[in-house]
């Protein structure tokens, strides 16, 4: 039979992993004769790499005795190892914690007690994932546990040791910072979760303590030998259930652990190959770190760029925050910014993975943001995996968006130009935070990274509200905007020349929603934010009259004459005429309480077509009418000679003022009576009418 055959027989037969740790057995076979493939040689490089560095010399001697679980009964066994966690993965992250700790309370113990410790034996933990077996395993070189200790901890749910390490810790006078993890004592039993069985061999780093080994099938019971062949620490072999048999396989592993539990302070190695490769950066002094562990450890985070911003917080009052902030360099597409999409920040606790996306911890409207935060504060479920004490968190989420705040106004300053190309991508974002945001601090802060155009800027120059602020006039008490299209728009629409007498700098509001955000941002440092329009209907000064000895105006009884008239005539879309004398170019505008309001209204569809009408019932249109204009003059003497085409011309001025107000969304729904206008003008032309 050809040799290699048989030895992929005898691999069936006996296991693997029995085999692999057996270097002379293999060397013994003339591996270089096999006529296999390539996959088979990288298979076989890497199952004997393995047996370098986890042995299978554990074994169990004498009697066992049997022990019922001290605390909690078969049905809550059940509960923790079935219906705590959301994911059967997160046991991976839970022993891995738990191997962790036991390290870290064997250096403790170095420094503590005056046990000598083998320092030969290297601190790290190991994973052997056996797909041939279906077996996991999963050893560390901590501290280990004696026999009274595995009847303590593991014999009874919900008792932590790392919690009474913890406590002990607190005690002392000279405790400071700790790396333990655990702190329920309930992440062992995840392993129930996809193991029909469970066996612990474990050995306590006291010279004089015997190794044991410990094993259960998860039904309410457990057993304890005297085992041999065990090294200091703990190895725990999970003989995986058959439909979980996934998690015997390398590359399922691998993933597993660089998704949770790669920044755990301590080597893990997967079949041989160390695999936490990358350094929690965050928890590094933001000097040393250097722009390729940046981009590393962003690419790491799942990015394909690089990042924009980079910033870093650390604080330990009054939350233990350790935070790496990323604002990304791509430019987010328009469906991007309008999914409701998740935070892209993850969420540690002592350098393992809590949630991938922790849309807690930020606002939504910060979902552009990428990174991590690690706090040894945040209050946890019992399986770690939902966050409690919503206080808490509230506090957290306020901290670390006014740091983000803060930050990205400090850079405005640093680099403008930079930061405006950063604003011509994201300035939507803010505008979201704006609108979502309920307190108005916030509100106020986030609108301090606005940026906007203005009367008295440069075509394509902007200011900040806090500079809009400081270079208000004395007598000024509000912040004016005006929303249009361009500013050619703006600068040219009656609204504008009503308040340019005034000589005010105006903000202008280029951008869809922008009027919106004005409306919920409402005030900013004091000084409210109004429109223009509003603030031309609160100026009474000079309001529906005619000045007196003005050659080039109607007189007061032509005026009031020619209002009567067209107050009747648009009497289905207004509800009043007035004289104005703010305007000196235009022939009229449209003015109303709550303009921006109106808008509002129009652009969330209530004014469709078969509401029309309803829409000019419900509001109080004002049509303010300049007596000087020569059209508003000629409309004065057609009105006498031809209602029939004057009515024509009053409903297109009226419609002009409408489209010019914002408060027709499809101007398509002016153009009937433009056609009109034209009809009748022309035919009388043709027909021989002056």
């Amino acid at each position: 039979m050809n040799k290699f055959v048989l030895f992929a027989k005898t691999l069936r037969q006996v296991g693997s992993s029995r085999i692999f740790n057996q270097p002379r057995f293999i060397s013994s076979l003339n591996t270089s004769s096999f006529k296999i493939n390539s996959d088979a040689k990288i298979d076989q490089k890497r199952f004997i790499k393995t047996s370098c560095c986890m042995h299978e010399a554990e074994r169990a001697v004498g009697k066992s005795e049997k022990y019922e679980f001290l605390a909690e009964t078969k049905q809550l066994l059940n509960i923790v190892a079935k219906s705590l966690y959301s994911d059967k993965e997160v046991f991976v992250r839970e022993l891995i914690s738990n191997a962790s700790d036991a390290i870290e309370k064997l250096k403790y113990a170095q420094l503590t007690s005056d046990q000598e410790v083998d320092g030969q034996i290297p601190f790290e933990i190991q994973i052997n994932a056996n797909d041939m077996n279906n077996t996991l395993t999963i050893q560390d070189t901590g501290v280990g546990m004696t026999k009274d200790e595995l009847v303590k901890f593991l014999g009874t749910i919900a008792h932590s040791g790392s919690k009474a390490f913890i406590e002990n810790l607190s005690k002392n006078a000279e405790n400071g910072q700790n790396s333990i993890i655990g702190q329920f004592g309930v992440g062992f039993y995840s392993a129930f979760m996809v193991a029909d069985k469970v066996q612990v061999f474990s050995k306590s780093y006291k010279e004089t303590e015997q190794a044991f080994e410990w094993s259960s099938s998860g039904d309410g019971s457990y057993e304890i030998s005297e085992a041999q062949g065990v090294t200091r620490g703990t190895k725990i072999i999970l003989h995986l259930k058959d439909d979980c048999s996934e998690f015997s396989k390398d590359e399922v592993i691998r993933k597993i652990v660089n998704k949770y539990s790669n920044f755990v302070g301590f080597p893990i190695i997967v079949n041989g190959d160390k695999i936490n490769l990358i350094q929690p950066i965050w928890l590094e002094d933001a000097k040393n770190v250097t722009e390729e562990q940046h981009e590393e450890f962003y690419k790491f985070l799942g990015n394909m760029d690089k990042p924009r911003y980079t910033f870093t917080y650390k604080t330990d009052a009054p939350l233990n925050i350790r935070a790496l902030f990323y604002v990304p360099t791509f430019k987010p597409s328009p469906m991007e910014i309008s999914q409701e999409g998740d935070i892209g920040v993850s969420l540690y606790s002592k350098k393992v993975l809590i949630l991938s996306k922790a849309n807690q911890i930020l606002p939504r409207w910060l979902r552009f943001i990428k990174g991590v935060v690690d706090s040894e504060d945040i209050p946890l479920n019992l399986s770690r995996e939902l966050l409690q004490d919503s206080n808490l968190i509230r506090k957290l989420r306020t901290i670390l968006t006014q740091r983000i705040l803060r930050f990205l106004n400090d850079e405005a300053k640093y680099d403008e130009e930079k930061y405006m190309q950063f604003y011509s991508d994201y300035n939507l974002y803010f505008k979201e935070g704006i609108y979502r945001a309920a307190d108005q601090n916030e509100k106020e802060e986030i609108a301090s990274l606005l940026r906007f155009e203005t009367n008295k800027t440069e075509p394509g120059k902007t200011i900040s509200l806090n500079e809009y602020v400081k270079r208000m006039k004395a007598d000024q008490k509000n912040i004016f905007y005006y929303s249009a299209p361009s500013r050619e728009i703006a600068l040219n629409s009656p609204y504008f020349e009503a308040i340019k007498q005034k000589d005010h700098e105006v903000l202008f509001l280029f951008e869809q929603y922008d009027e919106m955000v004005a409306l919920q941002l409402f005030q900013f440092k004091n000084k409210q934010l109004v429109g223009i329009e509003q603030e031309n209907l609160a100026d009474k000064n000079k309001d529906d009259i005619i000045i007196e000895g003005d050659s080039r105006s109607l007189t007061n009884d032509q005026a009031k004459e020619l209002k009567d008239w067209l107050k009747t005539t648009l009497s289905n879309k207004i509800k009043s005429v007035k004289i104005t004398n703010k305007l000196d170019i235009h022939p009229c505008i449209i003015t109303a309480d709550n303009m921006s309001f109106l808008r509002h209204l129009i652009k969330t569809s209530y004014m469709q077509r078969e509401k029309v009408s309803d829409f000019f019932n419900l509001v109080n249109l004002t049509l303010e009418i300049n007596p000087k204009n020569g059209l508003i003059k000629s409309l004065y003497e057609l009105h006498k000679k031809d209602p029939d085409l004057s009515k024509a011309v009053a409903e297109q001025l009226l419609d002009n003022s409408l489209v010019t107000a914002g408060l027709v969304e499809d101007p398509r729904l002016v153009l009937s009576n433009l056609n009109s206008l034209l009809e009748k003008a022309f035919t009388r032309k043709f027909c021989g009418f002056k």
